[in-house]
């Protein structure tokens, strides 16, 4: 009688637990649609957790969450920081096309991004020439210098630029460096403390410390900027780690940042104060040097769009939206990662059906096995509609660059994914300059050399366990 009891126990308890579970998982999948998302990112979520219910649960708590609207900095904040930038004037209509005005407005109605007329600027194609810039611009500074870097290691180089900020630091430089947490997980805290210890503010952001903040895990800041007493800057898709000078385990590491001078430092002084002040520092109030560039017929208009988890819109989505729409030659795109959104695929399958000449370039193999499966699923639907796509050869192609006819081209830190359009802090300079242009153009050109054009009726026969592998990383795509 007893073991009967025992074995009547156990069944329900084992039943109860299922039900309860599967009361937890409906309920998961409850929130997950009452959120009203992107249907294709509610649908992954929906898959992930049926497929994998026990892990489905851990990543939705830890991957899943939202914080969209948050505020990062206080009106009143916002307003001081305001004051400190240059007033802007906007250039006359006629020097600018009406759908390149259009796109200024966009940025400004998204994010509040003046257009900073008169910069002049230096491009990089490469690692070593880059750094030598910034650490020639470094042991130059002579009041502030404020680094922000998603990855910043202990490798050569890393201590190289720790070195040169330590020197300044103990010149009276006020040294200000923010470091993704996630992105430089490998590096021993020691590395950064004793940049503390010489006096120089250096923090995470969003520290992943467990349990209390483990969801912040799938909020990454991977802004790459740097400005130097509020007269140089610098931005684009280079962190501090010897893999952008010697290639690490690729033959090259092909990246693309810039060097800025011109009143456009402001903004890039402004997006900077904005995540420190998020950070729970104090407010940034330092001056910054709103002078023309010297040769204003050469001159670029900037505007630097940031965008993150917590903003209303996809702000570097939109603009890029509205510029592919805009677009009547050519449309130039290079990106480590191709996983569009179906509004950003849409967006470029019509350019080309219109004519459009519309060319990206990703890696043939990239640093990431499932975001290279990834970026292959969506090749054949480019390939209809008349796009030209390219893989890489020379290397791991990280350069997140957009070229757009002749007048208009993008550098910056985001790339054509899910990740970086809704979960990453990203910052992208958007820039009206007929030379910038001519430049990335040139350097496509020259990485077209080491590249290979898709076919499609070869991409067509590639091995089924290929095709297989690509489309169930694919449903998975807009949480990768």
């Amino acid at each position: 009688m007893g073991y009967f009891s025992s074995e009547f126990h156990l069944t329900w308890l084992y039943w109860g637990l299922v039900i309860a579970y599967a009361i937890t998982i409906l309920s998961i999948i409850g929130v997950v649609l009452s959120e009203n998302r992107n249907p294709l990112k509610s649908l992954a979520w929906v898959t992930v957790l049926l497929m994998f219910p026990i892990g489905g649960i851990v990543l939705y708590i830890f991957f899943g969450r939202s914080i969209k609207n948050k505020r990062m900095i206080s009106r009143r904040n916002k307003r001081k920081l305001r004051q400190n930038h240059p007033e802007i004037i906007m250039p006359h209509p006629a020097e600018y096309a009406p759908e390149l005005r259009q796109q200024m407005e966009l940025g400004r109605s998204l994010n509040d991004a003046p257009l900073y007329p008169a910069n002049d600027m230096s491009i990089y194609h490469d690692g070593a020439t880059k750094f030598e810039a910034l650490l020639n611009d470094i042991a130059q500074a002579q009041n502030y210098i404020h680094l922000q870097y998603y990855i910043f290691e202990d490798d050569e180089i890393g201590k190289r630029v720790r070195s040169a900020l330590m020197e300044r630091a103990a010149k009276g430089v006020k040294v200000r460096i923010i470091y993704d947490h996630i992105g430089s997980i490998g590096v021993k805290s020691k590395f950064f403390k004793e940049m503390h210890a010489a006096g120089i503010e250096c923090y995470p952001f969003f520290r992943v410390a467990f349990p209390p903040f483990a969801t912040r895990i799938n909020w990454r800041n991977h802004r790459k900027l740097a400005i130097i007493d509020g007269a140089i800057g610098y931005v684009g898709g280079m962190n501090i780690a010897d893999r952008y000078i010697d290639g690490g385990k690729f033959a090259r590491w092909r990246d693309t940042h810039m060097r800025i001078t011109g009143p456009a430092v402001a903004a890039l002084q402004y997006s900077f104060a904005i995540d420190w002040s998020f950070m729970g520092q104090p407010l940034i109030e330092e001056s910054i040097d709103t002078t023309p560039a010297a040769d204003t017929y050469r001159a670029a208009g900037m505007q630097l769009i940031t965008s993150g988890p917590t903003s209303e819109w996809s702000n570097v989505a939109m603009l890029m939206l509205k510029a592919i729409g805009n677009a009547r030659k050519r449309v130039y795109i290079q990106t480590p990662y191709f996983l569009p959104t179906e509004s950003l695929l849409r967006s470029l399958q019509a350019a080309a059906l219109s004519r459009v000449d519309v060319r990206v370039m990703i890696p043939r193999r990239s640093d990431s096995l499932i975001l290279t499966y990834a970026s292959y699923s969506y090749i054949y639907e480019c390939l209809r509609a008349g796009i030209k796509i390219y893989l890489y050869n020379g290397g791991m192609l990280h350069s997140k660059t957009m070229m757009i006819d002749d007048h208009f081209c993008s550098i910056g830190s985001a790339n054509i994914d899910f990740r970086s359009f809704e979960h990453n802090f990203e910052a992208t300079m958007f820039i009206y300059s007929a030379e910038a242009n001519a430049n990335l153009r040139h350097q496509f050109m020259l990485d077209l050399k080491d590249s290979d054009r898709v076919n499609a009726s070869e991409w067509r026969k590639r091995p089924m366990s290929q095709k297989a592998k690509e489309s169930i990383v694919r449903l998975l795509s807009p949480i990768l």
